[in-house]
């Protein structure tokens, strides 16, 4: 499936989105087993104060010094914001309390939406038929047209590596030194969290299942709407299909105010 452009004029930040120039893959990968031992230490409930404290004070994910703790919480907050006042963030806990087999997809949707340098890599990886082999120079040459000149061709490269750790984690690829591509395992929370994704960007009724958010659950759009109703038998969505005309919205997961937010933005 050929992937459309991630880069969108309705990125918004006041739902955690974020775009320019750099991202947190210069020096770390999706960093997923991170993210899962931090969220099987909170609750649900916790909030931004408390996730720092479990990294910096309580050493839950087990770093060695105090400044790797720090640097730590900077980067995994570059990833995911850690802040349940952010839609992005909230969304993807609440979700992730649900569907353990698809905490890899929602780590990965939510790292695409926050870090640029991922978006940039994706057509290496989601223009490439299933068991072919992932290219790493792909992955150079799409980071050297959409980065310019701003970083040296050994950060490129170092890039290149952390991404494609990151593809790997999130099961768009497997193998560690010759890569192919695989098919990731969409779920149900991982295809509302897909969709709400889209929704929040612009997509209405069936353009949801065409966004960049619905391609990175590497299914086809037949299977993103069983899904989709799996979904909102589950509660996390309202789906409506009347022939061909599909209705999907969200009025249990994005809040009034959320909502207002994305009409004026629309």
């Amino acid at each position: 499936m050929a992937s459309s452009s991630p880069i969108s004029p309705a990125f918004p930040e006041s739902f955690g989105f974020r775009s320019g120039e750099r991202g947190t893959h210069t020096s770390r990968t999706l960093m997923l087993t991170e993210l899962q031992a931090l969220l099987a230490a909170l609750p649900a409930d916790a909030t931004r104060d408390d996730y720092e404290q479990a990294i910096t004070e309580d050493n839950v994910l087990g770093k060695k010094t105090a400044s790797t703790r720090r640097l730590t919480v900077k980067r995994i907050r570059e990833l995911y914001a850690l802040d349940p006042t952010m839609p992005l963030f909230r969304l993807l806990r609440h979700l992730w309390e649900f569907d353990a087999a698809g905490r890899p997809l929602l780590a990965c949707l939510c790292a695409n939406a926050r870090d640029p340098l991922l978006r940039i890599t994706a057509p290496a990886v989601l223009d490439v038929q299933e068991g072919e082999p992932y290219s790493k120079e792909q992955t150079i040459a799409l980071l050297a047209e959409g980065t310019g000149d701003r970083f040296n061709p050994a950060t490129v490269d170092k890039i290149a590596r952390n991404t494609s750790s990151s593809w790997t984690q999130s099961g768009h690829l497997k193998g560690r030194v010759r890569k192919v591509r695989t098919r990731a395992k969409a779920t149900p929370a991982a295809t509302a969290y897909a969709l709400v994704l889209g929704f929040m960007t612009g997509a209405r009724g069936e353009m949801l299942y065409t966004t960049y958010w619905a391609q990175l659950l590497d299914a086809r759009s037949s299977q993103i709407d069983t899904l989709a109703f799996e979904a909102s038998r589950r509660g996390w969505l309202d789906y409506r299909r009347v022939g061909s005309v599909v209705e999907v919205t969200f009025p249990d997961l994005l809040t009034s105010s959320e909502m207002e937010m994305i009409r004026e933005q629309g």
